[in-house]
C-alpha cells in the first residue's frame, strides 16, 4: 500500500513539474517559427504577380521594381532552422524580411502615383492579398513571441525550471526583435497627407 501511495505521489509531483510541458513548449515554438516562415513565403510568392501587374503601368519605375525583386530574392535566400536557431540567425532573417517590407512600401507608393493602376481590378486584388498577408505575418509573429515567452517561463520559473535544470538543459530563447532601422521607422509617427 505504501508503494502504491508513493508511486501515486511521485506521479502527481511529476505531472506538475514540466516533464511534459517543456517538450510541448519547444514544439510550439518550432511550430510558430514555421508559421512565420510560411507567411513570409506566401508574401514572397505573391510579389512576382504584383510586380508584373505594376510593370505594365509603371514601366519607367524600374528602380523601384528592381529593388522589390532584389529584396524578395534576399528574403527567400535567408531561412531559419527552428530547432537550432540563434539570435544572429533570427536577426539576419528579420533584416531580410524588413528589406522586403521597405521595398514593398516603396512599390505601393509608386502605385499611388498611377490612378489607372489603383483602379485596375487585378492590382486591387493583389493589394488586398498583400495586406492580408501582412496581417497574417503580424499574427504569426505575435504567436511566435507568445510561444517563446511561454517557453522561457517554463525554463526559468520554478518548479518547471528545476525539471529543465535536471533533465533538459534548455537555454532561454531569444525573442523576436526589430533591427535598428525598423525600430527607428516604428518610432516615427506616420504622416498622412491628402
Amino acid at each position: 500500500m505504501r508503494r502504491v501511495m508513493g508511486l501515486l505521489l511521485g506521479l502527481l509531483l511529476l505531472s506538475g513539474c514540466g516533464a511534459q510541458s517543456i517538450p510541448k513548449s519547444v514544439n510550439q515554438v518550432e511550430a510558430s517559427v514555421a508559421e512565420v516562415t510560411n507567411q513570409y513565403k506566401r508574401r514572397a510568392d505573391l510579389i512576382p504577380n504584383l510586380v508584373k501587374t505594376v510593370k505594365g503601368y509603371a514601366s519607367h519605375e524600374k528602380e523601384t521594381l528592381q529593388a522589390v525583386i532584389e529584396a524578395r530574392a534576399n528574403a527567400t535566400r535567408v531561412s531559419i532552422d527552428p530547432s537550432n536557431s540563434s539570435p544572429e540567425q533570427i536577426q539576419q532573417y528579420q533584416q531580410a524580411q524588413g528589406g522586403l517590407s521597405q521595398a514593398l512600401g516603396r512599390l505601393m507608393m509608386v502605385a499611388e502615383r498611377y490612378p489607372e493602376l489603383k483602379a485596375d481590378r487585378n492590382f486591387r486584388e493583389l493589394q488586398a492579398q498583400l495586406e492580408g498577408t501582412e496581417n497574417r505575418i503580424t499574427i504569426a509573429r505575435q504567436r511566435h513571441i507568445e510561444a517563446i515567452k511561454e517557453f522561457n517561463n517554463l525554463v526559468t520559473v520554478p518548479p518547471t525550471s528545476w525539471t529543465n535544470s535536471l533533465f533538459y538543459h534548455h537555454e532561454k530563447m531569444a525573442q523576436w526583435a526589430l533591427d535598428d532601422a525598423e525600430q527607428k521607422a516604428v518610432e516615427k509617427a506616420p504622416e498622412v497627407a491628402f
